[in-house]
């Protein structure tokens, strides 16, 4: 059981998550999780740059590990990277100090500011131990500067359009009208590029690109 459109309950009882851009401007954001694998990682990306279009992937430190080739064709190609745990934890099943720290173990890999919990699955006392992070980058601005690295902090990412690509049971056609059906300026929008979902990822992503589009919006990365 999921929800397409996430619903302004959830909204209202995690107000300090991203779940949706700005509502006045023509442009969409859409996200991937669980990667990067290859050859799915690999379509979403030709097809991103078919129509000049930028997005965010919210990856698994596992898979970084694994194939570090494709992670680098995903930061190469200027989309967003994002923290998704080192191994795909459900928050609402695992204890506070396991869960910060393998999202700990993953940030090492991504060095990013944004995060997002997989399954969407995160107990409030999670979100303020996440939220509480100062975040540092590895690199230096210069040689010999005794500058102290750039921090900032991690920031909870949500959707308000969920594609339901990961369902099996789901025909492609009915993940394309999902997204159609609800996304609206300023939609933060889930895909997975995953194994999983590649049926009905490599259908509709094509077809949603060139929907948008035409219809005059952009797709940005976070």
């Amino acid at each position: 059981m999921y929800l397409i459109k996430s619903p302004l309950l959830l909204k209202w009882y995690y107000p300090s998550l991203l779940w949706n851009k700005s509502r006045t401007e023509k442009v969409i954001y859409l996200t991937f999780d669980d990667g990067p694998i290859p050859n799915v990682t690999d379509f979403v990306l030709k097809t991103l740059k078919a129509f000049n279009a930028k997005a965010t992937f919210f990856c698994i430190g596992d898979n970084i590990v694994k194939h570090p080739d494709v992670f680098e064709r995903v930061k190469t190609a200027g989309h967003a990277i994002g923290n998704h745990t080192f191994n795909h934890l459900k928050g609402w099943k695992t204890d506070d100090e396991t869960y910060l720290q393998n999202t700990l173990k993953c940030q090492q890999l991504t060095q990013s500011n944004l995060f997002r919990p997989p399954y969407g699955r995160i107990k409030k006392s999670q979100i303020k131990s996440l939220e509480s992070l100062v975040l540092r980058s590895q690199s230096t601005a210069t040689n010999n500067s005794q500058l102290p690295a750039p921090s900032s902090q991690l920031n909870i990412v949500m959707w308000d359009v969920l594609s339901g690509d990961f369902d099996t049971n789901l025909p492609p056609e009915k993940c394309y009208k999902n997204v159609i059906k609800h996304t609206e300026n300023g939609s933060i929008i889930v895909f997975h590029d995953s194994l999983k979902a590649f049926d009905r990822l490599s259908y509709t992503l094509p077809k949603v690109l060139a929907y948008f589009t035409e219809k005059g919006f952009k797709f940005s990365s976070l």
